[in-house]
């Protein structure tokens, strides 16, 4: 039918009725070709796709703080059955989208399902932040994220294959995009409900880092002495490294070549970390004893709980430190201020915990120890000072 046709017809018939649009339409599909008719579809698809974006972008941006506190509080409970909604959303959603024929209708439809959904999902979420402290809104607001990241994904490359283009591995790319909005909603039921299940898991987080620090620490190596080295090993060593020279591996040498004085630091300083393993140690099972109390959540409690978190933290952060200065060559006031650090975050732990009444024995006695392991790492590092060093290279070129 040509475009003369259709002109005429439009004149002829009343523009306003239902009937004559839905005609004009009919007419207008039978009159294009599938690739035009393709291409304006997706066209819609795209523009439907990114109205839903925006206003699941905008909520999230807008449920960022956390709620007040005289709200009535979502119990988790309803947060995970909303999840388990969205999870079985995304998986009709693929159905639609793998079936033999791809309506553009039946998809804006099963679309604004989704969304709705997932909008509802973060509104009853939020609900369930009302009392949350800054550690345990974190985690909830990461699941959300991955959640709404994972749909976003799905649902821009599914209208990207939309078309009548062939593409074989289409199925198989959204079935594992559907996936991908699986695992982040059965991710949801992994996630902490409590303050205090949140902040404990944070510290265990802390424990895990200094455990690997700990692991490398004990990697270190002291370097052999030339003096204890017999004539020909030096002279062999000097011919095999003027052969390799251009062509060595550096990494395979750090930390194998410490000295006696390095070494004796490095020593101390192993025995500070895993005493520092202690202290966390203690203080999880402290805070999980506090599970028990009925005041455990109370808000003045809870600021205890994160400053708790905060300073093993802070912890954290200089056996990293503490870590990193023990290759050679050595960096000992580096290492005297990490000491101290630790020293002053130990100090504060006690008193945070004191307050919450979770001083144990066992929590106790690990801080004394490590104290006594600061103290000879400190005594190591006194017998390690600049102007010793300055005194042992001026030695070694005087020999020379």
């Amino acid at each position: 039918m040509c475009t003369g046709v259709v002109r005429a017809i439009v004149k002829t018939e009343t523009q306003k009725t239902p009937t004559f649009r839905l005609r004009l339409s009919q007419i207008l599909r039978a009159t294009l070709s599938p690739a035009v008719m393709g291409r304006a579809d997706k066209e819609r698809l795209v523009r439907t796709l990114n109205s839903h974006l925006n206003t699941i972008h905008e909520t999230f941006q807008m449920l960022d703080q956390n709620p007040s506190s005289s709200l009535e509080k979502v119990s988790w409970d309803d947060v995970l059955k909303m999840g388990d909604q969205v999870y079985k959303q995304a998986t009709v959603a693929g159905m639609v989208w793998t079936g033999e024929r791809l309506e553009v209708k039946a998809i804006e439809e099963n679309m604004a399902s989704y969304f709705n959904m997932l909008q509802g999902f973060l509104l009853v979420s939020h609900g369930s932040q009302v009392g949350a402290g800054p550690t345990l809104s974190s985690v909830i607001h990461a699941s959300l994220k991955q959640i709404i990241d994972s749909s976003f994904r799905f649902w821009k490359e599914s209208v990207s294959l939309y078309g009548p283009q062939k593409n074989q591995d289409k199925n198989q790319v959204i079935l594992q995009l559907v996936g991908a909005v699986w695992d982040a909603c059965s991710a949801l039921k992994k996630a902490p409900s409590t303050n205090i299940t949140a902040i404990g898991r944070a510290i265990t987080q802390v424990a895990v880092s200094v455990k690997d620090v700990l692991r490398e620490m004990k990697e270190l190596k002291q370097g052999s002495s030339d003096l204890d080295k017999a004539p020909e090993e030096i002279c062999n060593a000097v011919e095999g490294d003027s052969q390799d020279e251009g062509n060595t591996s550096d990494d395979a040498d750090i930390g194998n070549d410490l000295s006696a004085e390095e070494m004796r630091v490095a020593q101390s300083a192993i025995h500070v970390v895993s005493s520092i393993l202690l202290v966390i140690k203690e203080l999880i099972r402290s805070i999980t004893s506090l599970l028990k109390l009925e005041n455990a959540n109370k808000e003045s409690n809870l600021a205890s709980l994160e400053n708790l978190l905060k300073l093993c933290q802070g912890i954290g952060l200089q056996v990293d430190e503490l870590g990193a200065c023990l290759y050679p060559p050595q960096e000992g006031p580096a290492i005297k201020v990490a000491s101290e650090k630790i020293s002053s975050f130990l100090d504060n732990m006690q008193t945070e915990l004191g307050s919450l009444n979770g001083n144990s024995e066992g929590f106790l006695q690990a801080c004394n120890n490590l104290r006594d392991s600061l103290k000879q790492l400190e005594t190591e590092l006194g017998g390690f000072s600049s102007p010793d060093l300055e005194t042992r290279m001026q030695n070694v070129t005087l020999s020379n």
